[in-house]
């Protein structure tokens, strides 16, 4: 069996915290065991190599999370990088290719397919594992998880079983009922309807079959040449809901999706998070901060305060699922992104009367990693070293940095720098633009700078 997790997401619903390059998966909010925090897609991913499927599973994403992953799994995580956002079925359909045309999978292999963030217990992956036995016994073209609902919700799907199903047996789908009402909901459980998670396992060669029926490539590299004019659709629309057959198997045990602040708040390890105080009037408060300041909240009970570099949300409790509209108003530069290297936090932003631009960062660069080797054409940057020890080459000329030294890198000069030791800088960028686009990169390691040497 393969798994294929899904990573991707818009980064609103956790607003202001998640942002288009920091979806909701990548905040470090939760705890692991050893008290560290930790992502939802670093439990995931631990939860994954502790059940014995490491080893088999690969994330699809995009290209705008391929940074972040690798910062948070490591450089070795497999990726199956979309060339642009095409909904889930075109994302399915270029991950199995991939697996089949590039890494040898049998077309008879089973893959399992995942969202890349749900809150479970490791008995859920257990229970994925099982999905290759089920679609062998039942021999259905597509085998699903259903989780018995805990109380009637609007906001999940179900599918509803032919019969009543249980324990490690599994029932043919009879049908998918999309987020309907609390009463509508009530009358699904009472036909024994279970949450629709996300979860489904198939043959390889059965998409293949899936891909040829509609007249698409079923080979990678032509998948992928074409895949910027293939419609945007999921793959419940395309593929689930018209499939010949489909069975469903129980899952009895926890499971939640944190897509919400009053969700995630509810699984954090204690009320404040970051620097904040909850006075005893406010029962059921919660503080988010990111920030270098402290946030205090009194006489306000069930409020969610979550602050961060992208702005400040306050919230009723019942109210916070409403972030991504107030998110979907603002428009603005990313404030905060973590990158392959380390991250970056804008401290501040300023239109010079002359018309030139000034942007002020605090760059973080993780031990052993290093920017690219690069120029930009329209700004110049000053670097004040804050912490940590490192090395910077200019136009090919390579000397050592630590704590108190100043480095300006003049537009046009060719650049980079590595950490030695965790090391932190005060950037100030200015010129006529100060803009991510501002880059050409001429190598990405450190040992490909070429002629790199230290001044005589």
């Amino acid at each position: 069996m393969k798994v294929v997790l899904l990573s991707g997401g818009s980064g609103k619903r956790l607003w202001p915290l998640s942002n288009d390059s920091r979806s909701k998966q990548f905040l470090k909010l939760l705890k692991s065991p050893d008290g560290r925090p930790e992502s939802m897609v670093q439990r995931v991913w631990r939860q994954l190599a502790s059940c014995g499927l490491g080893r088999s599973a690969y994330i699809a994403t995009a290209r705008s999370q391929v940074d972040v992953l690798h910062n948070q799994l490591g450089p070795d995580v497999p990726l199956i990088v979309e060339p642009s956002r095409r909904d889930t079925f075109p994302a399915i359909a270029l991950s199995v290719l991939y697996l089949v045309s590039e890494a040898g999978v049998p077309s008879d292999e089973t893959i399992a397919v995942l969202p890349v963030d749900p809150y479970v217990d490791d008995a859920f992956f257990e229970r994925v594992q099982q999905l290759d036995f089920v679609l062998r016994d039942s021999g259905a073209d597509l085998a699903l998880i259903g989780v018995r609902p805990t109380h009637p919700s609007e906001k999940y799907g179900y599918i509803v079983p032919e019969s009543a199903v249980s324990g490690r047996t599994y029932a043919d789908v009879r049908r998918f009922t999309e987020k309907p009402s609390a009463d509508e909901a009530e009358r699904l459980i009472a036909e024994g309807a279970l949450w629709n998670c996300g979860v489904f396992a198939f043959r390889a060669g059965f998409l293949l079959g899936e891909l040829r029926a509609r007249g698409l490539p079923a080979e990678y590299r032509a998948f992928r040449d074409a895949y910027d004019r293939l419609t945007a659709i999921s793959f419940d629309y395309e593929v689930v809901e018209k499939v010949r057959r489909a069975v469903v198997m129980p899952y009895e045990g926890a499971w939640k999706d944190l897509g919400t602040w009053d969700a995630l708040t509810e699984e954090m390890d204690g009320p404040v998070w970051g620097r904040g105080v909850i006075g005893p009037d406010s029962d059921g408060a919660h503080v988010v901060n990111e920030l270098d300041i402290p946030v205090a909240v009194l006489g306000v009970p069930n409020v969610i305060v979550a602050a961060g570099p992208d702005g400040i949300l306050v919230a009723d409790r019942a109210a916070s699922p409403r972030a991504k509209e107030v998110a979907n108003e603002i428009r603005q530069r990313v404030m905060y992104e973590e990158r392959r290297w380390g991250w970056y936090r804008v401290l501040d932003y300023a239109k010079l009367a002359d018309g030139n631009e000034m942007l002020t960062r605090r760059v973080c660069l993780l031990e052993g990693r290093n920017l690219s080797y690069h120029v930009h054409r329209k700004r110049m940057e000053t670097w004040t070293v804050l912490s940590g020890r490192g090395l910077v080459v200019l136009d090919d000329h390579q000397f050592s940095i630590q704590a108190g030294d100043v480095v300006r890198v003049h537009a046009g000069c060719r650049h980079s720098v590595k950490a030695l030791s965790e090391l932190e800088f005060i950037e100030v960028q200015s010129g006529s633009e100060v803009h991510e686009d501002d880059i050409e990169r001429i190598c990405m390691r450190w040992e490909d700078i070429p002629n790199r040497h230290s001044p005589a």
